[in-house]
């Protein structure tokens, strides 16, 4: 069977992307501030669709096959697509925010987990191993060879985390972005057999690794979007786009491009030229 055909990006289109990632950025900002015990996961919506209105950009989650809103907010064992309404945060909830902007007709996507008020040290962890992880991953495509080597990279630093082990889910996995949200190639978060297609100059990926407190097993609920883990346990998302041009890799949703968070992994982002 033919694989989908990857869109590989200019440098002018990839700098697009950029200023959609620059607006995302100022989004997630304000979203991640209002989430706070006693705020409703619509509030924070509406917080997040106000800033791209003022930018002028719109969002490529609204209308999505129908979804009714402009982020995903995943509470505690929701691992993704939550749709905002009435859920009232509270204290100690984990939530991931998911959300893109569009400027122009190119896409940005990204995710950020938040815990709300006084945290569990173990959610903190699975956060931080998260997010973590996501950055082995980018590390990996400025390095590796195939986007096969992106989920070895999550793979293995999750892996070799002390205490107690932590799930990666493999139901739902990163992807192509351009001219589109989702787009090939799938971005595995885990190591397998197949090495995937070449990582070349042009090619814009999201990396979210998905990690859970307990079982990969998830179902969706009814509303045909929320997507829960089957024994309850929490869960976390963080997401980035990141853009390979000729001269390196640049994230476009990071604000100084990745520097600060690859530096200790030995890359060294390179902004579009």
């Amino acid at each position: 069977m033919a694989q989908p055909r990857i869109q590989y990006k200019t440098n002018a289109q990839m700098r697009t992307m950029r200023e959609a990632g620059l607006v995302l950025i100022k989004a997630l900002d304000a979203a991640v501030a209002a989430a706070r015990p006693g705020v409703t996961t619509a509030e924070i919506d509406r917080v997040f669709a106000g800033v791209l209105a003022e930018a002028g950009a719109t969002s490529n989650f609204l209308g999505y096959y129908d979804f009714p809103a402009t982020i995903c907010t995943s509470v505690n064992e929701e691992v993704v697509h939550g749709i905002p309404g009435n859920k009232v945060l509270a204290d100690g909830d984990i939530i991931s925010i998911d959300g893109g902007a569009v400027v122009d007709g190119w896409h940005s996507d990204s995710a950020r987990t938040v815990i709300v008020g006084t945290a569990d040290p173990e959610d903190q962890r699975l956060s931080d191993v998260t997010e973590n992880a996501m950055w082995h991953g980018i590390a990996a495509a400025a390095k590796g060879r195939f986007v096969g080597d992106i989920g070895a990279a999550i793979d293995d630093y999750v892996s070799s985390v002390p205490g107690k082990p932590l799930g990666i889910l493999e139901d739902y996995v990163g992807h192509g972005i351009g001219s589109e949200m989702h787009q090939a190639p799938d971005v595995l978060n885990y190591r397998t057999s197949h090495r995937g297609p070449k990582l070349k100059a042009g090619m814009c990926l999201a990396i979210e690794p998905m990690l859970v407190r307990g079982g990969i097993e998830t179902v969706t609920l009814e509303d045909d979007w929320t997507v829960v883990t089957t024994d309850g346990a929490r869960s976390c998302q963080w997401e980035h786009s990141v853009a390979i041009h000729e001269k390196g890799i640049w994230v476009l949703t990071a604000p100084d491009g990745g520097a600060s968070r690859l530096a200790p992994l030995g890359v060294t982002p390179v902004p579009i030229p």
